[in-house]
């Protein structure tokens, strides 16, 4: 039997609850504009619980062994793989994907909290060569709890790495997720409780955006702020951190440059390109977004686009052979619109798609421009949605230049079968993840993060569970003795 869209309550102190303030929010199905849940929101008197729960766990949880924490975080990895067909349509229900994209994800956090686990113990620190006598060390040690907030295009992955890496590094954690996906995210706080995660040491929240973070973040127990968002909420953050004195983490989003030179597979880089760029309806903040193809190329990948793009099955992600669900939402799906309709009005052709789908749900086609540049805001600024701007380009260091012309420095990628093309525009990206002649740009043993506009800090990798530690420095002499000379008379 399948399993329902799961109630939706706050996790406090290791106690599912009723949010107790003003505020609501219901949750939509995107594919049919029906409510799925009422969310009350979190009340101040919750989250000042929540605050004194990691107050209370923070010592008891760092002093906890790293083979203790990894065992419980296994547990949780293994029940998310036990659950993942259940949590995957919670997924489908609340934010749109296709059911196999869901399966993927849950799976992909499932992996994560492996990963956090084992790196967990390899926290190392180091012995200094000092003078004879002495001991100078360097310990690894919890920065302290956290305050982090995730979005709603991977509710799951974008919670997890947050999850894991606070986790395994000894921090407890409050999360806020968004309000438009909270059952996934539940499903992942269900997990960790039932693989034994005491209580207290990872809380769950929803409620106004704002409220939250300047309730937690003005609380001197929180030491770590990690934000997965847009670059406007991202500014925000940080005056609260700045303020406050606490060390932040922020992936903010992205517009990456494709580079294709001529001497590919068309078709092939074409296809691969299409896969990335609608999963989850581009609503992907590491996708190839900005389209620089060689002029002699430009044609023949532009038709091979246009071509998969129309082709593509359209629908509600619980439907079978459905290859691109909805928009998340009405505000993402009125945005994509405005964008396209203007970089038309402003002389961009439209190859295909081009508009939303009749009848109920958040749908837009998946769509190709030609004939775009910086001119056009679909190009200049992160859409976000399934549109693809292609522009041309006659030489390398043009193709460099225009691509970093931007404030977003994520991802970006370089399709080419010149090795020495590859090692120097892999080099003269200003991003922080390169994809030669693959769309992947993220691992769960590789670090992610971005430059400029778009962040610092880094999740996932080694640099992912270190962005929840600080070092301190231990130098150590043997114990001071007198030497005193006595006076005669």
């Amino acid at each position: 039997m399948t399993a329902p869209y799961p109630a939706i309550r706050q996790y406090i102190a290791g106690e599912w609850q009723e949010g107790q303030g003003d505020g609501y929010t219901t949750v939509l199905n995107p594919s049919s504009e029906t409510p799925l849940a009422e969310v009350r929101h979190v009340s101040a008197a919750q989250l000042d619980r929540a605050l004194e729960a990691v107050r209370e766990t923070a010592r008891p949880w760092r002093r906890t062994s790293p083979t203790e924490r990894s065992a419980i975080l296994r547990r949780a990895a293994s029940l998310l793989r036990e659950r993942c067909g259940d949590i995957a349509r919670t997924l489908v229900l609340e934010q749109g994907k296709p059911l196999r994209e869901a399966h993927a994800e849950v799976l992909v956090s499932a992996d994560m909290l492996d990963w956090y686990a084992e790196e967990g113990r390899r926290a190392y620190g180091r012995v200094v060569p000092g003078e004879h006598g002495t001991r100078l060390s360097v310990i690894p040690e919890p920065i302290g709890p956290v305050a982090a907030f995730t979005p709603w295009n991977f509710p799951a992955t974008s919670s997890v790495r947050k999850l894991g890496g606070a986790l395994a590094a000894g921090c407890p954690i409050i999360l806020k997720p968004s309000e438009e996906t909270p059952g996934t995210v539940a499903e992942l706080f269900r997990a960790l409780a039932d693989a034994g995660l005491p209580p207290g040491v990872a809380h769950m929240v929803l409620g106004d955006p704002a409220g939250v973070s300047a309730h937690l973040l003005a609380d001197p127990v929180i030491r770590k702020l990690s934000l997965t968002g847009s670059a406007a909420v991202g500014r925000e953050l940080s005056h609260l951190a700045v303020e406050a004195n606490i060390v932040t983490t922020m992936e903010l989003g992205g517009n990456a440059p494709v580079l294709i030179f001529p001497d590919v597979s068309v078709e092939a880089v074409a296809e691969a390109c299409a896969k990335a760029k609608f999963r989850n309806a581009g609503q992907v903040c590491n996708v190839p977004s900005r389209f620089f193809v060689h002029e002699s190329a430009s044609a023949e990948f532009a038709e091979a686009f246009a071509s998969i793009a129309s082709g593509l099955r359209v629908g509600d992600g619980l439907a079978s052979g459905v290859e691109m669900g909805p928009l998340a939402n009405a505000r993402r799906r009125d945005a994509v619109e405005a964008m396209v309709d203007e970089a038309a009005e402003q002389g961009a052709r439209i190859l295909a798609g081009g508009g939303r789908l009749e009848g109920p749900g958040f749908f837009f086609t998946p769509t190709v421009l030609g004939d775009v540049g910086e001119r056009h805001r679909v190009f200049s600024d992160e859409v976000f949605g399934p549109v693809v701007p292609i522009t041309t380009f006659r030489d390398e260091d043009e193709a460099v230049q225009r691509a970093n012309d931007t404030d977003y420095g994520l991802g970006a990628f370089v399709f080419t079968e010149s090795l020495a093309t590859a090692t120097r525009v892999s080099e003269d990206l200003e991003a922080g993840v390169v994809g030669v002649n693959t769309t992947v740009l993220s691992r769960v043993e590789t670090p992610f993060g971005g430059v400029k506009a778009s962040g610092h800090g880094q999740e996932s990798g080694s640099e992912g569970l270190d962005a929840y530690l600080v070092r301190k420095a231990v130098l150590q002499h043997p114990p001071l003795t007198a030497n005193i000379t006595k006076g005669s008379t």
